[in-house]
């Protein structure tokens, strides 16, 4: 656990604005740049990382006003996302849900916010979506037992948040349980081919009390009308908890095809072609539509997932609701930006030549980087073509799909 966990007091950084937090992810993309490779290797973000990110105050982003945070939304969010993704794909992911699961502790009620957040100014709080623990009520509380997946940024974390499933007459309730990190073990299973600086691994906790005020109703976390709505004047604590998640993350990847496509044009200004006379790689009439094939695919990703952030936020600012449809199409759309941003780095990799796949290239991280994020369950293609498709035509999404 990175040691300033438990040792942050209040914050002295003063109130941030969206220009500040695209400055301050702008200055990052060299310095991610450079510890990418120190990332992989260590499997967790670097501690200067940390330090970086602690010290601009990101981390209460998404804090209410209310709370001494700085109370902003999904567009700060997404182009911090974005950015910092041009530096370092892996490290971007991390940052974005360390930053976004305080957004989380936002939409619970009072005593909720109280017992994660306390006297500090934000938390550390990797948290996993999948119902794969089980919940036994007991007085004043549960106890929790099982095993979860994919508990991004896990090694720099002073909580934990778990979804498990009560077991009563009916059908079960998922809900979710914050935990303190010194409550659960971490199993070291992160050894991957991409993605390796989130440091995903697994969390154990075997019949862990975990107090009532400690916990969340899914229903109430991902709804429209969560209890933390209540609390604060701002509009991005009633957003819609699955379309933000899904197009957030998927700036991660947009973001690194947007850096792949500017390091294969500097490569193809300086590239001599082998077994050539010399020629330029940039003089070939087939590098410059390649070029200009992943531009247009780049514009055109682009296009899809700023109009998707405004959709959601034209909505929600404006103290709508979507429809079970339009959840479908906003899922379908951040599915879409990452289908369409691994493309774009396809089209690159295919005429950069073999050397690109060197372990100090970039663009062989990228493209690692880009293929698992692909295999999050929020952008499995086929499942969520189907799910719009189904609701497109006036279908009922199953009990099991996630809007």
């Amino acid at each position: 656990m990175s040691a300033q966990g438990n040792q942050r007091g209040a914050t002295s950084v003063s109130r941030l604005s969206h220009d500040d937090v695209v400055a301050w992810a702008t200055s990052m993309v060299e310095r991610l740049s450079e510890r990418a490779v120190e990332a992989e290797a260590l499997r967790e973000l670097p501690q200067a990382t940390m330090d970086d990110a602690v010290a601009s105050g990101v981390f209460e982003m998404l804090v209410p006003s209310e709370r001494g945070g700085h109370g902003l939304g999904l567009r700060s969010l997404g182009e911090m996302t974005r950015i910092l993704a041009h530096g370092c794909v892996s490290s971007a992911w991390t940052l974005l849900f360390l930053v976004l699961h305080n957004w989380f502790v936002a939409r619970g009620p009072q005593e909720f916010q109280a017992a994660v957040w306390g006297d500090q100014p934000y938390v550390l709080m990797p948290g996993t979506l999948a119902p794969t623990g089980t919940a036994t009520p007991v007085d004043a509380g549960y106890e929790l037992s099982g095993r979860w997946q994919w508990a991004t940024g896990v090694q720099h974390a002073d909580w934990v948040m778990l979804n498990g499933l009560i077991h009563r007459d009916g059908p079960p309730e998922a809900r979710f349980f914050v935990l303190p990190i010194a409550d659960v073990e971490v199993i070291d299973v992160w050894h991957t081919s991409g993605m390796r600086g989130t440091g995903s691994n697994d969390v154990v906790a075997d019949r862990v009390f975990v107090p009532a005020h400690q916990t969340l109703a899914a229903l109430e976390l991902a709804g429209n009308y969560p209890p933390g709505a209540e609390l604060s004047a701002d509009p991005f604590v009633r957003y819609p908890m699955v379309p933000v998640l899904t197009l957030v993350a998927a700036a991660a990847a947009l973001g690194g095809a947007e850096a792949a496509v500017e390091h294969f044009r500097e490569r193809l200004s300086s590239r001599v072609l082998a077994f050539s006379m010399g020629d330029r790689q940039a003089e070939q009439p087939a590098a410059q539509i390649r070029l200009s094939q992943a531009q247009a695919t780049l514009r055109a990703t682009r296009l899809v997932w700023d109009d998707a952030v405004d959709q959601v936020c034209e909505v929600y600012d404006g103290g709508g609701v979507f429809e079970t449809v339009d959840r479908g199409r906003i899922r379908l759309a951040a599915a879409q930006t990452v289908r369409m941003s691994i493309d774009t780095v396809g089209t690159v990799l295919e005429g950069s030549g073999a050397s690109v796949h060197f372990a100090d290239s970039p663009l062989q991280r990228i493209s690692r980087d880009l293929l698992t994020l692909r295999g999050h369950m929020v952008f499995d293609w086929d499942r969520t073509a189907e799910l719009a498709g189904k609701l497109e035509l006036g279908l009922d999404p199953a009990a099991t799909d996630l809007l």
